[in-house]
């Protein structure tokens, strides 16, 4: 099993560690809905999760006319897993997850959207925390 919350710790799940698929998706969509350069997301079986604690705190938003979904909890508004549009997939956001995941990411998709200071980002130092 693994597991996963969100930040607050108001909601929290676990699913059995068997994803199918782990992508980065690049989209202008993804970069809107995580706020950041890509969305980290892995995908299982609709059936593959046991809210724990807080499914009432989840919130869903459907982007009108796309197949785009973000779910999120209500009171922090970390990302969390959520069903597919289609139905035939969970959606599980890599970042709430509390432990590893048995797969790593496959590819980067729609990497011609890519945010244009990602590959820059990735050049650029690092550090263990807040620079000095």
């Amino acid at each position: 099993m693994i597991h996963g919350s969100c930040l607050c710790g108001q909601v929290s799940f676990e699913l059995e560690n068997r994803f199918s698929q782990f992508h980065l998706c690049h989209c202008s969509q993804c970069q809107k809905a995580t706020g950041s350069a890509h969305a980290s997301n892995l995908f299982t079986s609709p059936d593959n999760i046991h809210w724990l604690t807080g499914s009432d705190f989840v919130s869903r938003y459907d982007v009108p006319g796309r197949t785009i979904s973000n779910a999120f909890c209500r009171h922090c508004g970390s990302a969390l897993p959520y069903v597919s549009g289609s139905g035939k997939a969970l959606v599980v956001p890599a970042g709430c997850l509390d432990d590893t995941p048995a797969i790593t990411p496959e590819d980067n998709i729609f990497w011609a959207e890519k945010a244009p200071w990602y590959e820059a980002a990735l050049a650029s130092p690092h550090f263990a925390g807040f620079p000095e």
